[in-house]
Formats: C-alpha cells, sequence, structure tokens
C-alpha cells in the first residue's frame, strides 16, 4: 500500500484546501478544465523555458507536491478524489509536453499546445487504456496517478507525431 507523505498533516486546513483548489478555481463548472489550463499557464511561463530535463525535475517534484497535498485535502474534505481538487490537473498538465522543447519556438507550437490541452482532457475525463484503474490506490496517490499516467500517454502521443510527420 503506498502511503501518503506525511508533511501535509501539520500545515493548517485552509492552505491545504487552497493549494488543492488552486485557490477558488476548483469551485468552478468544469474545475479539471480548469486545473489544466492553469497547468497550461505554468508550462507556458515556467517550465517552456527549461531545459526538459529541468523541467521533468522540476515536474517530479510537483507531482510528489500535488500526491501530498491531494491526499491531505481529501482526509479535511472529508470526499474521494473530490472534484474540487485540482492540482493534480495542474501538476500533470505540463508532463504532456516533456521532450517537446525543441519544437516549442517554432510559428505552430500553438497546435502543438492545443492538440496537447485536448487530448489530455480526453484522456482525464474518459480514462482509457486502465487510467481509470490508477484511481483505486488510497490517499493522494490514487488522486494524482490517474492524471499523470494521462499526461505522460498525451506526451508519447505528441512525441511520437512531432518526430514523425506532424511538427
Amino acid at each position: 500500500m503506498i502511503k501518503n507523505p506525511r508533511w501535509p498533516r501539520y500545515w493548517p486546513n485552509h492552505v491545504v484546501v487552497k493549494l488543492a483548489t488552486i485557490g477558488s478555481l476548483g469551485s468552478l463548472k468544469a474545475p479539471g478544465t480548469w486545473g489544466s489550463l492553469m497547468g497550461l499557464v505554468f508550462f507556458a511561463t515556467i517550465t517552456v523555458h527549461l531545459s526538459d530535463f529541468a523541467a521533468a525535475l522540476l515536474l517530479a517534484a510537483g507531482t510528489y507536491f500535488a500526491i501530498g497535498i491531494c491526499g491531505e485535502a481529501e482526509k479535511r474534505l472529508k470526499k474521494v478524489d473530490p472534484g474540487e481538487v485540482i492540482l493534480d490537473e495542474f501538476v500533470a498538465m505540463p508532463i504532456c509536453f516533456l521532450g517537446l522543447h525543441a519544437h516549442m519556438g517554432q510559428s505552430q507550437s500553438w497546435i502543438v499546445i492545443l492538440a496537447g490541452f485536448l487530448l489530455f482532457r480526453f484522456f482525464d475525463i474518459l480514462k482509457p487504456l486502465g487510467i481509470k484503474k490508477l484511481q483505486r490506490y488510497h490517499g493522494g496517490f490514487g488522486v494524482v496517478a490517474d492524471d499523470v499516467a494521462a499526461a505522460l500517454i498525451v506526451c508519447a502521443i505528441l512525441n511520437v507525431a512531432a518526430r514523425v510527420w506532424i511538427f
């Protein structure tokens, strides 16, 4: 069994919930889409300027952070994988673009970004290819794992497309 990190237990309730819901965005209609959009903004402003290796390290650290915060938010909200918790989409969205650093400076990079966003939302909502089974894990790992899996599938699709024919 995978256990939640212990460090978020000591954080104040309002901090954990605000981080997990990205302020009040988690209370808006279609919260997962808002979390994904904020992840896209994070990608466009921060990770796009990093090397793929540095971005991967940052996103791995962000994923660990999200597992802790989302798991603790589940406990405090007394819900399993609550819809208002969108930190998981936020940290997973930039993962879609790993390995595409060389293609982001081109004039058609908006196509890559749009395709990544739409594919991520597709895989996050429908959860095909066994992604849904990842939600069975307990706590923050179960909250975050399905989103990271969706992002990794999208990352593979975009990287193959970029290298084979599209970009």
